[in-house]
């Protein structure tokens, strides 16, 4: 792994572990490295390189909360806000706990969308109400619930010659 720039230059064998890690981080190292034809050691290290260059952000699972009885509704929050704004504006939104994702757009108009959560519409409306629009900088928000998700998924890495710019 070497750096040119800020941007981290991966081999061959550092994309195959991240691809066999994202596909089932319950692996062992010894069971990468017997799919990958390297030592288990060999492995670790190159894992511990990449979680302290930052590359591995973090290790997590991802649950289905209506299997365990914890249903939320999720919604799609659009921001129109002053450019002055933009910025702060989506640090404060994602600070708050029922905000799961933020992002900014700046096409015609300034936005932010922003994925969040709360456990019925009146949460939902409580938040927005209480917490989102008195912030300085807010236009006006719209807002579209989440009735039914067809595909949630994360990038899943392929081939390294895709991704690179």
């Amino acid at each position: 792994m070497k750096q040119k720039n800020e941007v981290l230059s991966l081999d061959t064998l550092d994309w195959k572990i991240l691809q066999a890690i994202q596909e089932n981080s319950k692996q062992t190292y010894t069971e990468i490295g017997r799919q990958l034809d390297v030592a288990h050691s060999t492995v670790f290290d190159r894992i511990r390189k990449m979680e302290r260059s930052g590359v591995i952000k973090k290790w997590t699972v991802d649950i289905n909360f209506e299997k365990i009885g914890m249903n939320y509704m999720t919604a799609r929050m659009t921001v129109y806000a002053d450019p002055k704004e933009i910025e702060n504006l989506a640090k404060k939104l994602s600070e708050a706990k029922e905000v799961l994702e933020v992002s900014l757009s700046l096409s015609e108009e300034f936005l932010i969308i922003a994925n969040v959560f709360a456990k019925n519409q009146d949460e939902l409306h409580s938040f927005i109400a209480k917490k989102v629009a008195p912030l300085q900088g807010v236009l006006r928000i719209r807002t579209s619930i989440i009735t039914k998700k067809i595909k949630q998924e994360r990038l899943l890495i392929e081939n390294n010659e895709n991704y690179k710019s």
